[in-house]
């Protein structure tokens, strides 16, 4: 039984369930267990260098926090503190995957989303806790795209930001960026987005449980669709 297991066996038979092909019976699997056994673990795999087993941490940490909040707001809380803390200079560390891991916990919990989404958009402005590093940034888009996705009134202020994005010379970012001008309905960005038409750099990110390959130009495209509706 997982709920026996400590320290490195448990930590190998978490990463045993998420590499499992059927990921959705897996993840079932681990929200069942307390969230106290499993959330060091994961959070852990979060630098993981398998980019499958690191972003379905990031929904596996996402189902547990949010189940934990619907039972005790307030552990729910310490886990996010503790993702904020990594992104802090003067933590030490540089924060791997903690936007990725803050997003999803919102994009599945109402109650967190709520608290702490204006966080997250300060990560996008200069003038608050602007994010330099570009590695962080991917997550930080994602988690912009997935939040505008599921929770859009509340990424709404993040619009004024995300043009700045769109000149990264990161395909993912340029992606995302223009994805969640679209989500969010940022009239404003509209000639942006046409700049990137032919922008057909390719890149891979998570979705359905999967890494999967798009271009920029896809979500140029996507975004301009639903800007127009």
């Amino acid at each position: 039984m997982v709920e026996r297991l400590k320290g490195r066996k448990l930590k190998e038979r978490v990463v045993e369930l998420l590499k499992d092909p059927i990921f959705c019976s897996s993840l079932e699997k681990l929200r069942q267990l307390p969230g106290r056994l499993v959330v060091n673990p994961l959070l852990s795999l979060l630098l993981d260098h398998d980019e499958l087993v690191k972003w379905r941490a990031v929904t596996a940490i996402g189902a547990i926090v949010s189940f934990m909040a619907e039972k005790d707001v307030e552990a729910a809380r310490v886990i996010m503190r503790r993702l904020m803390w990594s992104l802090n200079d003067e933590s030490g560390g540089i924060g791997w995957g903690a936007p990725e891991a803050m997003s999803e916990i919102m994009a599945q919990s109402n109650t967190i989303a709520e608290e702490y989404s204006s966080i997250l958009i300060s990560y996008l402005d200069e003038q608050g806790n602007f994010l330099e590093y570009e590695p962080l940034q991917k997550g930080l888009i994602w988690g912009v795209a997935r939040l505008a996705t599921v929770r859009p009134d509340l990424m709404k202020p993040a619009s004024i930001h995300l043009h700045k994005y769109l000149s990264s010379n990161d395909a993912s970012i340029r992606g995302l960026s223009a994805l969640s001008i679209g989500l969010l309905k940022a009239i404003q960005d509209r000639d942006y987005l046409g700049e990137l038409l032919n922008d057909h750099a390719e890149f891979q990110m998570f979705s359905n449980n999967e890494l999967k390959k798009f271009k920029v130009s896809d979500f140029v495209v996507k975004a301009i669709s639903l800007l127009n509706e």
